[in-house]
């Protein structure tokens, strides 16, 4: 009964890390490894100690690029605080009014909207709001490849073990 109440729970939670990989305020890779464990305390043995390790570590770098790597990229060309703010306050915005895909368009004209009140060049602009937009595509990307093979292993790790 615990084991299938834990299931149920692990795979919620993988559901909801999945989704979390498009909506920056749910951490999705997190979520997903959350759901490994859960699975891992209602089967015994579901998975390795080297399997949790490898995604455990693979879960801490992706959560970390996931903040660092707009950012850098937006810093290697040159973006402005008001660049970089702009982009935050916009996919904030975005994400309030024209979910879930609002944050796609408010990061990229909250970046370029930014760099054009700092008084840039509307090319320059233009150019921070890509490199930021571009960013934060390859790292949902990044997430939704890591979260998914997570919970793929947790959907046939937990059909193994019902039949």
């Amino acid at each position: 009964m615990i084991e299938t109440i834990l299931i149920i729970l692990g795979l919620l939670i993988a559901v909801v890390g999945l989704i979390g990989c498009i909506i920056p305020a749910i951490p999705g890779p997190p979520l997903n490894f959350l759901a490994l464990v859960i699975l891992e305390l209602a089967i015994e043995n579901a998975f390795t100690s080297n399997f949790f390790i490898f995604w455990a570590i693979i879960t801490v770098v992706i959560t970390v690029l996931d903040y660092v790597l707009p950012i850098m990229g937006a810093k290697v060309y040159k973006a402005s605080s008001f660049g970089i703010w702009g982009s935050i306050i916009g996919m904030i915005i975005g994400i309030l009014f024209f979910p879930p895909f609002g944050m796609i368009l408010g990061l990229f004209v909250g970046a370029v909207l930014g760099e054009l009140i700092v008084g840039k060049e509307e090319w320059q602009a233009l150019k921070v709001g890509t490199v930021t937009f571009v960013a934060s595509m390859l790292m949902i990307l990044i997430k939704l490849a890591a979260s998914g093979i997570m919970t793929f292993y947790f959907f046939k790790r937990t059909v193994e073990y019902i039949f």
